[in-house]
């Protein structure tokens, strides 16, 4: 097997129909545990992997790892399979708050790992993953975890004393950005759209003002510019943001998110 999950959640589920979907890996070496029936069947009958109850047999089988347990369950995952886990394998840790001095320590060995960062847009493949490997992963290795993550959207290699500030910008901003959304459409609603409506409309809005970002290299702020017509309705909407205190809210927001990040 090439490439094994222990856990097979949402974040699991999101990469390995990312993987599937692109013909990086063929289903057929693919192997997962998970400790639910259910869970087992869901990813039999919606990917065709092999799902087994037993964390140590993933760790025997796979050549890359990766441990999409919730953090609370690192520890005693860990010690199941860190007796069966060789030198030649990859582990790929996708939890905040478990360093990569930790995960050394809890292994107790020289293990080749890498800590990511990615988050709930890979579920439709537009997710944006923070990528940290340990001094015993090899340029090629890297290379190709970053292949492997790359299905699932955008990545990135960082030093690991940025984890915590991709945890606020990247890993949990959708829920920002959803909030942001609900309160448009709820605007737009109580200005007569039909909530539908108001949802694409928010949500389009939203994610066209980001590709523009992204795609244009233009800052932000000279993007908002061009939307801001003198005495127009735009720069009132702006500065009855600036007055509630948005911006602020959102860095205050992220400081918050990144030190929790930084206790876990």
């Amino acid at each position: 097997m090439k490439l094994g999950f222990i856990g097979t959640g949402n974040m699991a589920g999101a990469i390995i129909g990312g993987i599937i979907k692109t013909g990086l890996i063929p289903p057929e070496e693919i192997i997962g545990s998970d400790i639910s029936a259910p869970g087992r069947e869901h990813m039999q009958n919606i990917y065709g992997i092999y799902v087994t109850p037993d964390n140590r047999k993933v760790a025997e089988r796979a050549e890359v790892i990766f441990l999409c347990v919730k953090p609370q369950y690192y520890s005693t995952v860990i010690a199941e399979i860190k007796h069966v886990i060789s030198n030649r394998q990859l582990v790929i840790s996708i939890a905040p708050g478990k360093t990569l001095g930790w995960l050394e320590e809890h292994f107790g060995k020289p293990v080749k790992l890498v800590r990511t960062m990615p988050n709930t847009p890979a579920m439709v493949s537009q997710g944006m993953t923070a990528v940290c490997p340990n001094d015993c992963v090899s340029k090629e290795e890297l290379e190709y975890v970053v292949s492997i993550l790359k299905t699932i959207g955008e990545t990135e290699v960082i030093p690991e004393n940025l984890i915590d500030a991709v945890v606020a910008v990247s890993g949990s901003s959708p829920a920002y950005v959803f909030i942001m959304i609900e309160a448009m459409a709820d605007a737009a609603v109580a200005e007569g759209m039909p909530r539908a409506q108001a949802y694409k409309f928010a949500a389009q809005a939203v994610y066209g003002s980001a590709k523009m970002v992204l795609e244009t290299g233009r800052h932000p702020g000279e993007l908002k510019d061009m939307v801001c017509s003198p005495a127009g309705t735009t720069i009132e909407a702006v500065r009855v943001l600036e007055k509630k205190g948005f911006r602020s809210a959102l860095i205050e927001s992220m400081k918050a998110c990144a030190e929790v990040s930084r206790n876990l």
